[in-house]
């Protein structure tokens, strides 16, 4: 259902308060943000590699850091992490040509859309074949933008499984559910913006470590072993 708002622009019941042609243009703008793919980026400047045909065959930064070394996977994560942030701190307050911004508008809703179409882009980036990483960088550099207060917990709880498990992917995906679960801790809405991000990260960050899952379930994940407290000896 599309209506006429304030400032005279159509807007969506789907998105409330925020009007449609803004909403159009600062989400594909944050979706092609998160299209460049740090690693694919480091790797062309690095002589043409693609991290896509090495290792595990992911775009992200684990893959990046067990295939090239650690500056490299330094770099591609300050990228990840960084458009993430963009996308939600700087995208939605844009002033763009022919798009004036509704003051009455809901900045919170226009974030939290900005956040999904970064990963997405992430996830399936428009300039490499739609093949990039998982999410995790780019949803730890929304978290910096959009509640920084979670970035605590969550990745405190990345750090435990990883380093109980010795799994990177399980730890990602118990971190993408623990900011829900932070959320409803700190007395959120389940109505709010910032949950109905969390519980769409929550079953959308597992969905991309599906791979992942059935290798652990197969006993073929690899394990971080400088940070697995419970290997064996």
């Amino acid at each position: 259902m599309f209506f006429c708002g304030p400032g005279g622009l159509l807007e969506s019941s789907l998105v409330p308060g925020v009007p449609v042609l803004e909403l159009g243009f600062k989400n594909l703008l944050a979706y092609l943000l998160g299209s460049v793919i740090g690693s694919l980026l480091v790797g062309r400047l690095r002589g043409g590699v693609d991290i896509r045909t090495q290792g595990s065959g992911n775009a992200g930064g684990t893959n990046a850091l067990r295939t090239q070394g650690g500056w490299f996977a330094a770099w591609v994560m300050l990228i990840d992490v960084g458009k993430g942030f963009i996308a939600v701190a700087v995208v939605p307050a844009l002033s763009l040509p022919g798009v004036p911004p509704d003051a009455l508008s809901s900045r919170d809703w226009l974030a939290v859309t900005c956040a999904v179409s970064a990963v997405l882009g992430h996830v399936y980036p428009l300039w490499h074949q739609f093949r990039g990483g998982k999410g995790a960088a780019t949803l730890v550099g929304v978290l910096a933008g959009i509640a920084p207060a979670a970035l605590a917990p969550v990745l405190g709880v990345w750090l435990v499984a990883v380093l109980l498990s010795g799994y990177v992917g399980l730890g990602t995906m118990l971190a993408a559910c623990a900011f829900p679960a932070f959320l409803l801790i700190s007395q959120q809405s389940v109505a709010t913006p910032l949950m109905t991000l969390g519980l769409a990260m929550a079953v959308f960050v597992p969905y991309t470590h599906r791979s992942n899952i059935r290798r652990m379930m197969s006993g073929h994940e690899s394990r971080v072993r400088s940070l697995w407290l419970l290997r064996p000896r």
